[in-house]
């Protein structure tokens, strides 16, 4: 993919948003353990997710990529990888129905162990602290002892990857995928008293698969109604973590990163000169550009050049993150851009990260109503630039945690004490992403409707 490129050369760029271990003998020999470990992800599953993406660039798929903010070796268990898995699946078959073409699944698991911080310090109980990095950096505790970046913790994240690949794995193969499983949950919640609107969307998807086992599509005549492709995603934070698991497809000859079948550069780290553009530029995986209100159209020129230089269909993702209200302002610049340069790109929304908030109680949280409008937001650009809305990006857990406000269940600001358990971001509960997927649902059927010449 790129001559000359070598999976360390990122170690001669600079470097923003990454540890400085204190032990480099330790650091040198959890790399080497980890270059001996087999890759958690293959070459061909890549290809297969990057040929899936180029569909979506062309409006005959539709990107579904969520899960956790931040992955937490405390809180790791089968229950939570199973709860996330069973709201994404319910989430892609409403949007299946809403996008009418295939929907892609890319979890953010089994790898998004690391987070981006404003600051590299915080305050605690009037203390300061060096910044909680994220599980595979350090550790969340307020002591100086937690808080030192211990590169062993790169081996634990490892182990967690591969098991939690494992059980994906089982899951999406396994028969708990079967879609009239997953479509009996989500009647479950079309029956709340307060989903009327969602009610018959949701009838409709029934009548659907009435007719299709009527005309006797079912488990047994068709596989594909009870597998699903399942990959997974993080960000390159890391690149210790990531250099040591790059790998050499043998087949191409081409290096792909063995930590996810896809990932992605943050907003904080996309300088184009910089050690994660580097790292990424040379992997054959497909890649994701967060584009924040920063972004400039030039900016978005030379890192389309450097990432995908061949003008690769799949291989490079867009993720527009502004913020409700700023949509307008910024979005149609970069997709100007992009159209002068006849690139092909995903152009994915993720309506998480522009819109946190502080609380009145002192909770970072993220208004439903917000993300909500900026997908909206993000519609709308794209109906009016002719272009396609092609996924969406969510920070989510299957769990009932109380992190977002609003929604069906109308979580408030009072409620958010009652289960915050993220370490970093605030996260969509199961019920607020499945609103959010029947609301998008409803914003791809629209897009349809008028008739839209990019027709999805």
């Amino acid at each position: 993919m790129t001559k000359g490129w070598q999976k360390s050369d990122w170690r001669a760029k600079p470097r923003v948003q990454m540890p400085d271990y204190m032990d480099s003998a330790a650091l040198n020999a959890v790399e080497a353990q980890l270059a001996k470990y087999p890759p958690l992800v293959f070459a061909g599953e890549a290809r297969r997710l990057k040929k899936q993406l180029a569909l979506a660039s062309e409006g005959k798929a539709f990107l579904l990529q969520g899960g956790d903010c931040a992955e937490s070796f405390a809180e790791f268990s089968a229950d939570n990888i199973r709860d996330t898995f069973r709201v994404m699946l319910q989430m892609a078959i409403v949007l299946t129905y809403g996008a009418k073409v295939p929907v892609i699944k890319v979890g953010r698991m089994a790898g998004q162990f690391a987070k981006p911080r404003s600051a590299p310090t915080e305050m605690i109980g009037g203390v300061e602290y060096a910044s909680y990095r994220g599980d595979i950096i350090n550790g969340f505790e307020a002591t100086p002892e937690a808080r030192q970046p211990d590169p062993a913790r790169m081996l634990q994240a490892y182990t967690q990857a591969a098991a939690s690949l494992n059980l994906l794995r089982a899951f999406s193969t396994g028969g708990f995928a079967d879609i009239h499983r997953v479509h009996s949950w989500t009647l479950g919640f079309a029956e709340h008293d307060k989903a009327e609107r969602y009610r018959e969307l949701s009838n409709r998807i029934s009548d659907a698969l009435d007719f299709m086992t009527a005309a006797g599509v079912n488990a047994d005549t068709a596989h594909m109604l009870t597998t699903v492709d399942f990959y997974t995603s993080h960000e390159a934070l890391l690149l210790e973590y990531e250099e040591a698991l790059c790998r050499v497809d043998s087949i191409s000859g081409q290096n792909v990163a063995g930590s996810g079948h896809m990932l992605w550069i943050g907003d904080r780290t996309r300088q184009p000169d910089g050690a994660h553009v580097e790292f990424c530029r040379g992997v054959l995986n497909p890649i994701g550009l967060k584009c924040g209100p920063t972004t400039t159209a030039e900016d978005l020129k030379v890192l389309m050049a450097k990432l995908n230089p061949q003008n690769e269909a799949g291989r490079l993702t867009l993720i527009a993150r502004f913020g409700a209200g700023k949509v307008a302002e910024h979005l149609p610049r970069l997709v100007k851009a992009a159209r002068e340069e006849g690139a092909n790109v995903v152009w994915s929304c993720d309506p998480m990260h522009g819109n946190t908030i502080k609380s009145p109680s002192g909770y970072k949280t993220r208004p439903f109503n917000a993300v909500l409008s900026e997908v909206r937001e993000f519609f709308a650009v794209h109906k009016s630039e002719g272009t396609i809305p092609g996924g969406v990006h969510f920070e989510m857990t299957g769990k009932d945690v109380t992190e977002c406000t609003g929604g069906l269940r109308a979580v408030t600001d009072e409620n958010l004490q009652d289960r915050y358990h993220t370490a970093c971001d605030p996260r969509l509960n199961a019920s607020q992403s499945l609103e959010l997927a029947f609301l998008v649902a409803e914003e791809l059927l629209a897009f349809r409707e008028v008739g839209h010449r990019v027709a999805l």
